[in-house]
């Protein structure tokens, strides 16, 4: 009798705690039709209102760019985004903490195996650049796009020109 007390202590506790789980939320009554027309009442929404967390300026200051643009059909880190790759390198050395996803992106043209694949060599680019600079490894992820997450819209070279980038982006 002792053995079968025993066994049913934890059954016990399994069914008081799944008990003690019960909310108090009560489920909106519906009105009756004499007390509440339909014409003449708004219908009330019973979802409550969600507040999105506040965004952290996470990385370097405001100023410093986050993006390295590509010449068409090309993923080699131009020398003029030098100056991009070292204030990014520069701040995950010394943030230790601080990680980064770079995200590779390209234009329309092209099919999206392609550009996924172009994107993801951009995005290696600038990881592998920073990491010639001094950032870890462990801080960044080199992520593709593809021609999925354009900045511009439309067909002209200057828009072809604004999606062909990778993008630094500080995680939380």
């Amino acid at each position: 009798m002792k053995q079968t007390w025993h066994m049913s202590i934890p059954a016990l506790a399994v069914a008081l705690a799944l008990g003690g789980c019960a909310s108090a939320v009560k489920k909106p009554q519906a009105p009756t039709a004499a007390a509440q027309p339909a014409a003449t009442q708004p219908a009330q929404s019973t979802v409550a209102a969600v507040q999105a967390p506040v965004e952290q300026d996470l990385g370097p200051a405001p100023n410093v760019p986050r993006s390295v643009f590509f010449a068409f059909d090309k993923y080699n880190v131009q020398d003029k985004y030098r100056p991009v790759v070292e204030a990014n390198a520069q701040y995950l050395s010394a943030h230790p903490n601080a990680h980064t996803q770079v995200q590779g992106n390209t234009d329309a043209r092209g099919s999206r195996e392609y550009n996924l694949a172009l994107g993801q060599r951009r995005a290696n680019a600038v990881v592998k650049a920073m990491e010639l600079l001094g950032a870890k490894p462990a801080q960044m992820e080199a992520i593709s796009f593809g021609k999925e997450k354009p900045k511009a819209m439309g067909t002209t070279a200057a828009d072809y020109a604004e999606n062909r980038r990778a993008d630094i982006v500080y995680m939380k």
